[in-house]
């Protein structure tokens, strides 16, 4: 059975946004059901659930893909990082990832959730089979940054934890999850996020 979208709407407009989903709120998080519903029919609902949550907070709420920073340009972003850096912001940068190279290509962080890094474009350009090291930028394509979450996180391609770690029958752990994504940085929140989505789809009648 599919997800009840109205009910779906309906509550995470209420519960999740504030009372008002904006269009490009509402493209997001369609595209990401309608892949679950094309590609995953029949797996455990809180997989969805947690993607959905790592995408809310991953891209502010807007349910689209950003740049790391949240910058409009990658010029603004890489001036932003930069600024980071040199102010000893982001001790755990060795090397600023954000140069751009000879052919003008910056491998800052874009998506739903931030690929960064040229070996983590070329790893997701070999899962996708979407050249994202030639044009990084398509990251920022809404059905392409689909694709390199739902395979990231059921695969565990980021940082080799993945959705079936945590969530398995007699297993529901929405803490740890976030290690799929970035170790435990605000993983109580991402958590209550993926509560709250699941809530939303898990409705049936």
């Amino acid at each position: 059975m599919g997800i009840n979208r109205k009910f779906f709407f309906d509550y995470v407009r209420l519960h999740l946004f504030d009372g008002a989903l904006t269009q490009p709120q509402v493209r997001g998080l369609t595209a990401i059901i309608d892949k679950w519903e094309a590609t995953m029919p029949g797996n455990d609902d809180r997989w969805l659930a947690y993607m959905l949550a790592t995408t809310h907070y991953e891209t502010g709420r807007t349910m689209q893909p950003v740049r790391e920073t949240f910058a409009p340009t990658d010029d603004k972003a890489i001036a932003i990082l930069d600024r980071a850096f040199n102010a000893g912001r982001l001790p755990w940068v060795s090397r600023p990832y954000w140069n751009k190279d000879a052919q003008g290509r910056t491998w800052l962080g874009r998506g739903l959730v931030q690929l960064t890094h040229e070996a983590n474009y070329q790893k997701m350009t070999n899962e996708t089979g979407i050249d994202l090291v030639s044009d990084p930028a398509l990251a920022m394509d809404l059905k392409v940054a689909v694709d390199i979450m739902f395979i990231g996180m059921t695969k565990g391609s980021f940082t080799g934890k993945k959705l079936a770690d945590f969530f398995a029958p007699g297993k529901g752990d929405w803490v740890n999850a976030r290690k799929i994504i970035n170790g435990l940085d605000k993983a109580a929140l991402v958590g209550s996020y993926g509560k709250a989505y699941y809530a939303a789809i898990s409705y049936t009648t």
